[in-house]
């Protein structure tokens, strides 16, 4: 959650916070006398704001969670200045993890902070920004900062908290950090590198030229953190306490790889069987569903079963909290008493470390990893993806954590699927969205997002939800006693699903000989006895995608009850490529004198298999894709990206993206890309009306090479999504059924071009969903909070622009769906825009609220009585379709009154108790 707007609010109009991180303190040294210094391990956030031309640290401690400026406090401020410093620090006995929590020291004079940092990319953006921001300062020699400004805040920050002053003359020497050589100076000064030894070649005599293979052999190790790097030196860049070149690469200046590293990276990856081999290590994989439910019970009958310790855990979590506080606020208590648990449940005869723990509302991921073999892990990164209702709610996704062990690249996934057994279809779907949409953005920002599928090991657990089909429950009961579990798997939907090659392609599962782990009576053994009396299934699944993994076991663990589902655990012996630094560091320096030679010889040429691309048909929130090849026919490799043309932001317009938009070529290699046209809420108005067509020049760059040009067009199939209200309200007919000019006049204000038939008194595209939901869906389950099927959402669409079929399409929770995007993408939202404020000024009072509304533009205020009277309406019946006030409240205020700026967390508590007043009237 961004808390950010919290902090925001404390400063004052000209001051801003650029970037913010959370970490908690871990010690205080040498601090002036103040009376939050023994805050030890508190939360805080660490912030780089912005005033004029001077730049200060400022760090607050908060509540549990920060929403408005009451929720933190201001504890110190740290100048920004030629005296400020901030470096990596660990102690040497701790522990080394690539990919553990960061810890910096902040220092200003006298006065040193120690704070810890989540590991990950947000933390590098933070501390890369911090260092832009000092490196600035250091480089100026005609401003130094006064901080007279800081004054203000002394009355502010917590105890005697003391304001420091910037006291550095204009000749003071530079900090620590950067009087470093070696690495840290090239960093700082990249055109150092291009004129360096090892970029002669074959010019350079035979010592020079050894001499400069040796220091490029420095640098790309140091910088890459490849298997050229020994283990010793892996662990200084964690656990080094000096200013180290490899704690600045790592903290401060994230490196920029160009072609040449590029080069390298490719032709090591090639010859990578000359210098690795495989180790098998053990991998256990554990999933549980917890149905909201604390830990009541040990879990070492789950976690510990194995007769030796595994050398890695990957335990996963489903619903972990149901409260509607952790649904609508990521926040929960449960994160900590389950990751207490499971610390205390693992193998007895091992010690472990905690590398990662990534969470999205219910569902959690956690990877340990033996001490032995801490120092070997790498590159870890993790990210979140939201299937839930709109496709975005955390309800229902996945989790996942990305590393490199040796150098082998693994990705673990936990996943929560969408529920019922007649939703096969939209668990395929979650599936597919959780491959396209969860992207690792790795360490080097030059580099493309990272996909599930590219790494060499993909791990997959979780409550997948596939259920037992076409059977009775009596008959799945008999089955089941007679431990027939062959042929109840061939009814398993996620079988026939993958059978059919409609999910996890190139997936592999053991095979299951232990009984459905869903649906139990929680606290026994016995099948669901409630009123639903839900057929068992094997919802909770492990499966894997790689070469050289043998499964050892996959079992399900009864003893456990805490839940209605039973956790299930697999453990795989899994090949992984170990480096043999010798034989690496041989094949890295050859690689080196070969590119030398390759570079002063030969420019980079390619060929396109095609330069002009036409989408047919494009049509709202529909993707469609053209693809070409790049074939590299030159005599080198070669680095190839789309750029952006003059005065342009960007290189594609908004509604087009390349994939990849870089990348490398090897010398007789070809990549495929993909242009993909997306019309969304953004870009399709002007699309609808003709301000903007499907029409773009691509502009592909080689590195050392020429441009290629590609030209991008099409037809898009105007929408009723994307058109604002006041010109469907003028519309009788379907929107494809009027002429292009005559939709752009209408909503440019001009009058309909229909006879002057007065108009509609809300869009009847509106009133097709509403009514069929009100006819239908009253009772539904779950309404507007299940999501629907995409393809569903489509037909209604095309009902909706064309008027064909009759009668409207889908399913009702795909209606449902198709309604809440409907309002989402309307240009101007229900509640105009500049009626905004005025809604946030009078939430608290009922009568004045609704005289807001009275105000609003007829055929706005038309929409917003109608939705709230049919909310009404549903919740008459939220006994059956288990809606409530806030439940609506939430969905719909976002959608309605949505902000003409970003919006915060304060403003969005308003706008849903400025709805909730037209939501709990004639409810009798």
């Amino acid at each position: 959650m961004d808390q950010s707007v919290a902090i925001q609010e404390t400063l004052a109009t000209e001051e801003d916070c650029i970037t913010s991180d959370r970490g908690h303190f871990e010690t205080l040294v040498k601090a002036a006398v103040r009376t939050w210094h023994h805050k030890v391990a508190a939360f805080c956030f660490i912030c780089v704001i912005v005033c004029a031309c001077s730049v200060r640290l400022f760090i607050y401690t908060h509540r549990r969670m920060a929403i408005t400026a009451d929720d933190v406090s201001l504890e110190d401020i740290f100048p920004v200045s030629r005296h400020f410093e901030v470096v990596e620090v660990s102690s040497p006995d701790e522990l080394a993890i690539l990919g553990a929590d960061t810890r910096i020291r902040v220092s200003f004079q006298e006065e040193v902070l120690e704070v810890s940092l989540p590991f990950g990319s947000h933390s590098r953006f933070f501390l890369g920004e911090l260092n832009k921001a000092w490196s600035d300062v250091c480089k100026s020699s005609s401003h130094v900062p006064k901080f007279e400004w800081l004054h203000k805040h002394s009355k502010t920050t917590g105890g005697q908290a003391v304001i420091k002053q910037s006291l550095t003359p204009l000749g003071a020497k530079m900090t620590k950090l950067s009087k470093q050589t070696g690495l840290s100076q090239r960093l700082h000064t990249p055109d150092a590198v291009a004129h360096s030894p090892a970029h002669q070649g074959t010019r350079a005599g035979p010592e020079i030229a050894a001499r400069a293979v040796q220091n490029e052999w420095e640098r790309y190790g140091t910088c890459l953190g490849e298997g050229g790097a020994g283990r010793e030196d892996r662990n200084d860049m964690v656990r080094s306490s000096s200013h180290t070149p490899a704690n600045k690469a790592q903290m401060l200046s994230i490196p920029q790889f160009g072609l040449r590293d590029n080069l390298i990276r490719c032709e090591l990856l090639k010859n990578e069987d000359q210098y690795t081999h495989l180790q098998d290590f053990s991998f256990f994989l554990a999933t549980y569903n917890v149905n909201g439910q604390a830990p009541k019970e040990s879990l070492a009958p789950w976690l510990s079963c194995s007769s030796s310790p595994p050398d890695v855990y990957c335990v996963g979590f489903q619903e972990l909290d149901l409260s509607k506080e952790a649904f609508f606020f990521n926040d929960t208590p449960r994160e900590p008493e389950w990751m207490r648990a499971v610390s205390e449940a693992l193998h007895p005869d091992a010690k472990y470390a905690l590398v990662k723990l990534v969470r999205l509302v219910g569902i959690m991921l956690m990877f340990y990893v033996k001490r032995e073999h801490a120092g070997f892990i790498s590159e870890v990164e993790a990210e979140t993806v939201g299937t839930g209702i709109m496709g975005r709610m955390g309800n229902k996704g996945a989790v996942a954590i990305r590393f490199r062990f040796h150098n082998t690249d693994v990705c673990v996934v936990s996943s929560h699927l969408a529920a019922h057994i007649e939703e096969f279809e939209r668990r395929n779907q979650d599936y597919r969205d959780i491959c396209s949409r969860l992207q690792f953005r790795l360490l080097d920002p030059g580099c493309p997002p990272l996909a599930i599928m590219k790494h060499n090991v993909v791990l997959w657990l979780g409550d997948l939800n596939y259920r037992i089909s076409d059977l009775d429950v009596d008959h799945v009961k008999n089955l089941i006693t007679k431990k027939d579990f062959e042929t109840l798997h061939n009814y398993d939907q996620l079988k026939r699903q993958m059978d059919e090659e409609a999910v996890f392609e190139g997936f592999v599962e053991g095979d299951i000989q232990f009984q459905p782990t869903y649906k139990y009576d929680t606290g026994s053994d016995d099948w669901d006895t409630s009123e639903k009396c839900r057929a068992p299934a094997w919802c909770d699944r492990i499966l894997w995608r790689g070469k050289n993994i043998k499964q050892s076991t996959y079992q399900s663990h009864m003893t456990l009850k805490t839940s209605d589902h039973k956790p299930v655990s697999s453990l795989l012996q899994i090949g992984i490529k170990v480096v043999n630094e010798e034989a690496y560091k041989k094949k890295f320096e050859e690689i080196v004198r070969c590119i030398d030679k390759m570079e002063n010889e030969c420019i980079p040429s390619v060929t396109l298999s095609r330069r002009e691309l036409h989408f047919q048909d494009v049509k709202y929130m529909e993707h469609q894709t053209e693809s070409l090849t790049l074939f590299n026919d030159g005599q080198v490799p070669c680095q190839f990206e789309f750029i952006q043309k003059l005065d342009e932001p960007t290189y594609s317009k908004p509604w087009l993206t390349a994939n990849p938009p870089k990348g490398f070529l090897a010398q007789g290699a070809q990549v495929d890309i993909d242009l993909e046209v997306f019309v969304n809420r953004s870009t399709a108005p002007d699309l609808n009306i003709g301000l903007e067509h499907i029409e773009d020049i691509l502009v592909l760059h080689l590195e050392r090479g020429k441009d290629y040009f590609l030209s991008v067009s099409g037809n898009y199939l105007a929408s009723c999504y994307g058109t604002p209200i006041s010109t469907l309200c003028q519309l009788r007919e379907p929107i494809r059924d009027m002429p292009l000019p005559a939709v752009r006049a209408l909503t440019k204000g001009g009058e309909s071009p229909e006879g002057g038939d007065k108009p509609l008194g809300i869009p009847k595209e509106i009133w097709m969903m509403v009514d069929h939901l009100f006819r239908n869906a009253i009772k539904q389950e779950d309404l507007f909070q299940q999501p629907g099927l995409r393809s569903e959402f489509q037909e209604i669409r095309d009902y909706l622009d064309t008027g064909v079929p009759d009668s409207l399409p889908g399913s009702n929770h795909s209606v449902a769906e198709a309604l809440l995007l409907f309002l989402e993408s309307l240009p101007e939202p229900v509640v105009p825009y500049s009626f905004y404020q005025q809604c946030l000024d009078c939430y608290a009072s009922a009568t004045q609220s609704k005289k807001v509304i009275s105000m609003l533009p007829q055929c706005h205020k038309n929409v917003f009585d109608y939705l709230a009277a049919f909310l009404r309406e549903l919740l008459k019946n939220s006994d059956h379709n288990n809606l409530d006030v806030n439940i609506l409240a939430t969905i719909f205020a976002a959608l309605l009154l949505r902000s003409p700026t970003k919006q915060d967390l304060a403003e969005k508590r308003k706008t849903q108790e400025f709805f909730q007043h037209f939501l709990v009237q004639d409810l009798s």
